[in-house]
C-alpha cells in the first residue's frame, strides 16, 4: 500500500466511523414522556432578540400556545433595528414582558448580556428557566413534556435538539449536514453521566433549575462566552449538576438563517470559540477539506468504488437524522454535500481572523474578549 492508499484508506475510515458517532448518538437521545401528568413548577421562557423580524411573531405565537400552566415569558430586544419593535409591541398577551435594550455594556457579548437582563426581570423567578433563541417553533405540549422529564430524571439541565428548517438551496445543503454533526459531540448517555466530559446545552431548547442557574453564576459569570448554551451546560457538570439531552424534534423546530449565505456569515460568532481550536485552525482547517472533499479525489487516488460509496453513506446518515428530528422526506441537495466544505472553510476564515485580534463580531458588533473561554 503506499502513501497515499493510506491516507485514502485513513480518510474513509475516519469519515465513516465518524457517520456511525452520528448514528449511534441520534439512537441514544432521550424521548419525551407523550402524556405526563402536568407539573405545577413554573418555567420563565428568556428570549434574546436581535432583528428578528422574520422569525420572531411565530416563534412568539407558539410558545405562548403551550399548554403548561406555570409559563411566563420574558423578550429582550436587543437594539432592534427592523421591524421586529413593532411585532413585540403587537402581541398582547399577560405572561409577556417585552423589556427593549439599547446600550451593552463593556465586557459582555449581546446575547449573554440580553440573558443576564431577562433573568434578572422579576418574571423571571420561576423553578425552571428555559432559554431559547428566537427563530425557535415548539408545539403546544412540548413544554409540558419536557418539565415532565426533567423533574423525572432528576435534570439540573435539560437540553433539546430541534428538527432542522430550511428553505433556499444554501440552507438545504448546509443546515441538515452540519445539524447532523453536531449529534457527533452530543452522546446523550454519556452526557447523563456524572463525571463524564460530554456535555449539552442547545440554542433552541436549554432548560435549567433557577437555583442551578443562580449557583452558577448565571450569565454573568461568563459575559464574554461566545458559545453560552453549551458552555453553561458545562459549568453545570463541573460544578456537580445533572445534564441530560433529548429529542426535541419534530415537536421542536428552528430556522436559524434565510440563506446559505447568512448560515456561513453566522460561523463567524462561535465556530472557533474554543481556543485550543481556533490555535489549531491552521492544521485542522485543511485537513478537515482533506475529508470533506475525498469522494473527489478518491477517484483520482485508485478508489473509485470507495469515494461513490462514501459519497452515497453521508447523505443517507443525513437523511435518518432529518427524518427523525423533522419527520420530513430526504432531500436531493444533500448529494452536493462536499460542495459544502469550501463554503464552511470560507465562512471559518473571518471566525480565525477575529480570534487572532482577539474579537466577537456579530450583527454589527464587534466585542473585544479579554477573558475567552478555557
Amino acid at each position: 500500500m503506499t502513501p497515499l492508499d493510506g491516507i485514502a484508506v485513513g480518510s474513509a475510515a475516519l469519515i465513516f466511523g465518524s457517520l456511525a458517532v452520528v448514528l449511534r448518538n441520534l439512537g441514544k437521545l432521550e424521548r419525551l414522556p407523550e402524556d405526563p401528568v402536568p407539573s405545577p413548577s413554573s418555567v420563565c421562557l428568556c428570549i434574546p432578540a436581535r432583528n428578528e423580524a422574520r422569525e420572531i411573531g411565530g416563534a412568539l405565537a407558539s410558545w405562548l400556545a403551550q399548554d403548561h400552566g406555570g409559563l411566563r415569558v420574558v423578550v429582550v430586544d436587543d437594539g432592534s433595528t427592523d421591524a421586529t419593535p413593532e411585532i413585540l409591541a403587537g402581541l398582547q398577551d399577560p405572561r409577556l414582558r417585552v423589556i427593549r435594550n439599547d446600550t451593552l455594556p463593556p465586557g459582555w457579548l449581546g446575547k449573554n448580556h440580553a440573558l443576564h437582563l431577562a433573568t434578572s426581570a422579576p418574571e423571571a423567578h420561576a423553578d425552571w428557566l428555559l432559554f431559547a433563541d428566537a427563530d425557535v417553533k415548539a408545539e403546544p405540549s412540548l413544554l409540558r413534556r419536557a418539565v415532565a422529564h426533567a423533574e423525572a430524571t432528576g435534570a439540573d439541565v435539560l437540553a433539546l435538539v430541534p428538527g432542522q428548517e430550511t428553505g433556499s438551496l444554501g440552507e438545504r445543503l448546509l443546515l441538515p449536514v452540519l445539524g447532523s454533526g453536531f449529534l457527533m459531540a452530543v452522546p446523550a448517555d454519556r452526557v447523563a453521566k456524572a463525571g463524564s466530559p460530554f456535555c449539552a446545552g442547545i440554542g433552541a431548547f436549554t432548560l435549567i433549575r433557577r437555583s442551578v442557574y443562580d449557583a452558577l453564576g448565571g450569565h454573568a459569570a461568563a459575559p464574554l462566552e461566545a458559545i453560552d448554551d453549551m458552555m453553561l451546560a458545562r459549568r453545570a457538570k463541573l460544578a456537580g449538576f445533572s445534564n441530560r439531552v433529548g429529542q426535541g424534534g419534530p415537536d421542536l423546530r428552528i430556522r436559524m438563517y434565510a440563506s446559505g449565505r447568512d448560515a456561513v456569515q453566522a460561523m463567524r460568532k462561535n465556530v472557533l470559540a474554543v481556543p485550543v481550536v481556533w490555535m489549531a485552525f491552521p492544521i485542522l482547517g485543511p485537513l478537515a477539506m482533506v475529508l470533506w472533499l475525498a469522494p473527489l479525489w478518491l477517484p483520482f487516488a485508485g478508489w473509485p468504488i470507495l469515494a461513490a460509496v462514501l459519497w452515497l453513506a453521508v447523505p443517507a446518515v443525513v437523511a435518518e437524522v432529518h427524518q427523525r428530528l423533522t419527520e420530513r422526506p430526504a432531500d436531493l441537495a444533500w448529494a452536493l454535500w462536499p460542495l459544502a466544505g469550501p463554503a464552511l472553510l470560507w465562512g471559518a476564515i473571518p471566525a480565525f481572523w477575529d480570534r487572532l485580534r482577539g474579537v466577537n463580531r456579530w450583527r454589527g458588533r464587534e466585542i473585544g474578549l479579554s477573558n475567552p473561554s478555557i
